[in-house]
């Protein structure tokens, strides 16, 4: 209806006809211009008559002519006041039009160009460029992790970074070039150049990543964010490879950028990378993988695996360690250094592991009672300030104890917001649920660190295990860990024993609860049910009593399995 009434207010009726806008300003100008005509005729006529009458010399106007020729000025008066509107409208106008062109065209942060106008300019530059016997690299840009400093300092801090990026980058490029921002945190230019000297856009690549890596300071009271870019590059001659054709199409030479800039995010990120051919295959595996990822989701082809956790003092089983795999249709049984990964990039970590940690709970409620179990959990999940209430509901739905589930978290986590961990930390404690700090050794706690945060128990990496009865080094960092372990009241666990040599050693240095192959791989729920049968470790059963010197002959028998 509004709409309706705004438009019924350019029009007026006027003796049963209907007027628009622009034949009313037809007809005012008409007018003035014949009260301009009237007012010259009885001007001349008027006028004199009264410039007479002030001498003393005859008598006054006419009072009609008078009249007349006041009607004539209200007239003037009235069209030029009209005419005034008018200008005054399309000037409005012509700076609405322009500010809409601008809007349509630039992004409103940086004022660079948009992704809907990149294309045809892009388009224009590359016919302008082969004129010249130049082609055109189109140089696709991407903040690294961007997401996590926007969540960890606001989107304001986060609006200053891209803004402070779009700066330093449009001031390496050549006059000549086009730059975009296509949305988010990625930036496009086009820069043209000579066919041979392609070393240019090395040149400017380079310099792109160092000029965008120096600190960012945004504002007194905030600290200073170092960003990295990655860098994805094509050309339109494809000259770097025999196997490119030449191309004068935006689009593709933007898709092929975007392919490059996939892959050296890939590499380690704040570097660049040309385009070719081998990477369009690698994206086309990631697209399925991703695709599978989110369908097998719903399908439940995430299952739970379980690794058995040993008392190398006993030779007893006391728990597993659930580990994550994808039994995928199309790629078959999919380890978690596959999935989880990608999980994490597109924003399903939650989900599967939710999932997946579910059914591991339903499936340890059939285990003895004294058997733990241990999940491990994405630094992702971490930033999620409801992770604790979660993993608290799907324990009331499972009617599982929380205390007899351990969590792992490995060093990285503690160095992203060591005040939500503590948090955290509080909160799983509260409840029951113990903590684990995973791969000690590998990452950057301090002691202070393991002073003050609650943690139940530390885990060894593997890599110094499977290396213990080869490497004085890797003894060596056992045995301080080992030590650090007791002084600090903390129990361990050593992960990666696969062999009773390294078995023994373990034994010489301490006390330790111990995972590896050597124990037997990995298997599913069956699997697991049938090994806890067959030693009466499922609810309702009675485990069979130790037989004497257990210890060596569980030694033995695990000898001769391996």
């Amino acid at each position: 209806m509004g709409e309706t009434k705004l438009i019924e207010r350019d029009w007026t009726e006027a003796g049963g006809v209907r007027f628009g806008r622009a034949e009313r300003d037809i007809v005012a100008l008409g007018i003035a211009i014949a009260a301009i005509i009237m007012f010259v005729g009885t001007g001349g006529t008027v006028l004199p008559s009264v410039v007479r009458s002030l001498a003393g010399v005859g008598g006054g106007p006419e009072r009609l002519l008078t009249n007349a020729l006041l009607l004539n000025i209200a007239l003037i008066v009235f069209g030029w006041r009209r005419y005034r509107e008018l200008s005054d409208e399309v000037r409005e106008r012509r700076k609405a039009e322009a500010h809409a062109r601008r809007l349509a065209e630039t992004d409103p942060l940086t004022g660079c160009l948009n992704r809907r106008s990149i294309g045809p300019n892009t388009d224009a530059l590359i016919a302008a460029a082969a004129e010249r016997g130049q082609v055109v690299a189109f140089v696709m840009i991407d903040v690294d992790n961007f997401k996590q400093i926007n969540d960890c300092n606001g989107h304001s801090i986060g609006d200053a970074i891209l803004l402070e990026c779009a700066r330093r980058i449009g001031a390496l490029l050549p006059r000549s070039s086009l730059m975009a921002r296509l949305g988010g945190d990625e930036f496009a230019c086009v820069v043209p150049f000579e066919p041979h000297h392609g070393e240019t856009i090395d040149q400017l690549a380079t310099s792109i990543i160092e000029s965008v890596a120096r600190p960012v300071s945004t504002g007194a009271a905030a600290p200073q964010i170092e960003t990295t870019v990655s860098l994805g590059l094509s050309r339109s001659d494809g000259g770097r490879s025999s196997t490119l054709r030449q191309t004068t199409d935006a689009q593709a030479l933007l898709h092929s950028a975007d392919v490059a800039m996939y892959q050296a995010k890939k590499d380690g990120r704040n570097r660049y990378c040309w385009f070719e051919p081998t990477m369009e295959s690698e994206l086309r595996f990631r697209n399925e993988l991703e695709t599978g990822i989110r369908q097998g989701i719903s399908r439940g082809e995430f299952v739970p695996y379980y690794e058995q956790q040993i008392d190398l003092a006993s030779g007893d089983l006391v728990g597993f360690e659930m580990l994550a795999r994808w039994h995928s249709p199309n790629f078959g049984v999919v380890g978690p250094d596959v999935f989880i990964p990608v999980a994490e990039e597109i924003g399903l970590i939650d989900e599967l592991s939710e999932s997946v940690i579910r059914q591991a709970l339903d499936d340890a409620k059939q285990w003895n009672p004294r058997l733990t179990l241990s999940v491990n959990i994405s630094p992702l999940q971490l930033r999620d300030p409801w992770f604790a209430q979660k993993l608290l509901k799907l324990l009331l739905e499972a009617n599982f104890p929380p205390n007899r589930l351990d969590i792992e978290i490995t060093e990285s986590c503690l160095h992203e917001n060591i005040g939500i961990v503590r948090s955290l930390f509080t909160s799983l404690k509260n409840q029951g649920i113990g903590v684990s700090l995973d791969d000690f050794g590998t990452g950057y706690s301090s002691l202070a660190q393991l002073r003050n945060l609650p943690f139940d128990r530390l885990k060894i990496d593997r890599s110094f295990v499977t290396r213990l009865t080869d490497d004085k080094d890797s003894e060596t960092i056992v045995q301080a860990i080992t030590s650090l372990g007791e002084g600090l009241g903390l129990p361990i666990t050593a992960e990666g024993i696969e062999s009773g040599e390294i078995l023994d050693r373990l034994r010489l240095l301490g006390k330790f609860k111990g995972q590896g192959y050597f124990y037997g791989r990995p298997a599913d729920a069956e699997q697991t049910r049938r090994l806890l049968a067959g030693q009466g470790l499922l609810v309702g059963e009675q485990a069979a009593p130790p037989a004497a010197d257990t210890t060596a002959d569980h030694d033995d028998a695990l000898r001769r399995r391996a």
